[in-house]
């Protein structure tokens, strides 16, 4: 089973060898700002093996893989990252093969790929823990004397392939105030240290010993997108870096993860339809359709879990002397009737062969887009044409909606004006780095009346499953009380949502926010 640390750290390089070559000695820390005593661990021998494809798609994303020998905490590591000098770090016990569990977590990145060594790290480490006057650890401090050896890839001259340096590596300690390691930095650049110009001793190692021959090809020259095509493309490329960065997320269950990939693949497909004028279209909706089918699969356990947390706020928020029978155990057992299998059948969507065909897919695509002549266009020509034809669908059905009469068929139309909006506001964010200020302001706009709209369909969503655990408290002999209480809430809440309506698309309609799209 693998266990899971956050990992804070700063890496230091030493500074330049001075004439008399004296060997380097760490600063006496026990100065440092609330560190009482500084203990040292001795020094550990540790021999890792890095892992990834032969075109390096896990070190372009930051995402490292080893498998390490030597001190605690031997076995496979898998680090992705979180921000600057924070990750975290999934642990699996020493195997002569790569777990199961790890592998799923790269799959999204590997695919059919393939993962092979590419870097052999042996490091001598000198560590060091400073503690505060409990004796607690604040901090981890090493010394580390570092071979690399490249491990695949033709190199020639004298240890082309090899590389060796010192650095000095700072790692918070758990529960540890953050601020100690800015009070540890002041110390070591005192003493000459400067910050690592490289993320990791992976980063490193490839770079000093890079094997010869034409190399990855030259990054794109800087200056950013100027047609309407580079814009999209650029917003494209975006949504599918983070369907990629969501799989491994998603798998671990982390908060938000389900919710985050299913927007990331929205926007693409939304993308898609709204500036079909920029890409072919009979390239582009098949691949729309499998988008959507990745979202409808993920979105039976999200929209369950969005469900959920409503209608527990909605019981929460109520007196006690209004919960009559066993509401909360109704409402958990419930949960679990509906959540059972969505979990496994998550997971099943991302391991098919099916999405990673699609994820295959887009990365074609991206490469060679099937650009048509309007992708060519000033971003500012073309953009907005597309971004009012959406206004206009969303106009003809929030048009529709105020039309009728209270009712299921007016929740239909709102539900369908949500959907309008949802993607008049897509349309906008896609274009805004184009567009700048203009666009915001439409955009937050349709984001207003989006969440009106979405949250006058979740009571919609809630008043059916309310009614569903009144029938079933019920036929157990339990009071059907409370949730018709809650039933009541919810109505009432649809209701407010409707009047507010023709206020929120007042606002939204202003002509000004149109003339200012088109200059």
């Amino acid at each position: 089973m693998a266990d899971t640390k956050r990992e804070i750290e700063r890496k230091y390089e030493l500074p330049a060898p001075s004439d008399a070559d004296e060997p380097f000695g760490l600063p006496d820390l026990t100065g440092v700002k609330g560190v009482a005593s500084v203990r040292a661990r001795g020094v550990v021998e540790l021999d890792a093996v890095y892992y990834d494809t032969a075109d390096l798609r896990l070190t372009a994303d930051h995402v490292t893989l080893r498998r390490r020998t030597g001190g605690g905490d031997e076995g496979w590591h898998l680090k992705f990252p979180v921000s600057t000098g924070i990750r975290d770090e999934i642990r699996a016990p020493l195997a002569d093969t790569l777990p199961d569990e790890l592998a799923a977590l790269v799959r999204s990145r590997v695919r059919s790929a393939g993962l092979i060594p590419v870097v052999r790290l042996m490091t001598s480490r000198d560590v060091l823990h400073l503690l505060d006057a409990k004796g607690t650890p604040l901090a981890e401090v090493s010394v580390d004397a570092v071979r690399a050896q490249r491990l695949n890839g033709e190199t020639s001259g004298k240890d082309a392939g090899a590389a060796s340096w010192t650095e000095v590596e700072v790692e918070l300690g758990d529960d540890a105030d953050p601020a100690i390691l800015d009070a540890v930095e002041k110390k070591l650049r005192k003493a000459g240290l400067r910050p690592a110009s490289a993320a990791s001793k992976l980063a490193r190692a490839l770079a000093e010993t890079a094997p010869v021959g034409p190399g990855p090809a030259a990054a794109p020259a800087k200056g950013g997108p100027r047609s309407a095509g580079d814009h999209i493309l650029a917003y494209l490329r975006d949504q599918a870096d983070a369907i990629v960065a969501q799989d491994p997320a998603v798998r671990r269950d982390l908060p938000d993860s389900v919710h985050q990939l299913r927007v990331a693949t929205r926007r693409m497909r939304s993308a898609f339809r709204t500036y079909r004028r920029i890409l072919d279209r009979s390239v582009t909706d098949p691949v729309g359709d499998e988008l959507q089918w990745v979202a409808a699969e993920l979105g039976v356990d999200r929209d369950h879990e969005v469900l959920d947390e409503r209608l527990s706020s909605r019981v929460d928020a109520l007196p006690v002397t209004l919960l009559l029978g066993p509401v909360r155990g109704r409402l958990q057992t419930w949960d679990a009737a509906q959540r059972a299998g969505s979990r496994s059948r998550t997971v099943a969507v991302l391991d098919s062969e099916r999405y990673l065909t699609l994820l295959d897919t887009l990365d074609g695509l991206l490469s060679a887009p099937p650009l048509r002549p309007d992708a060519a266009q000033p971003a500012a020509r073309a953009l907005p044409r597309a971004i009012l034809k959406n206004y206009e669908r969303l106009a003809g059905r929030v048009g529709q909606a105020l039309a009728l009469a209270p009712g299921e068929e007016r929740d239909l139309a709102m539900h369908n004006a949500r959907k309008a909006a949802k993607r008049a506001r897509y349309a906008a964010e896609a274009a805004r780095p184009a567009l700048g200020k203009p666009v915001k302001r439409f955009a937050n706009r349709m984001k207003a009346l989006q969440t009106a709209l979405g949250d006058h369909q979740d009571s919609v969503v809630a008043r059916e499953a309310l009614r569903d655990l009144a029938v079933q408290a019920h036929a157990a002999g339990e009071s059907a009380f409370t949730w018709g209480l809650l039933y009541g809430e919810e109505e009432a809440q649809g209701e407010r949502r409707e009047r507010e309506l023709p206020d929120l698309w007042e606002k939204a309609s202003d002509p000004r926010l149109r003339a200012d799209l088109t200059g």
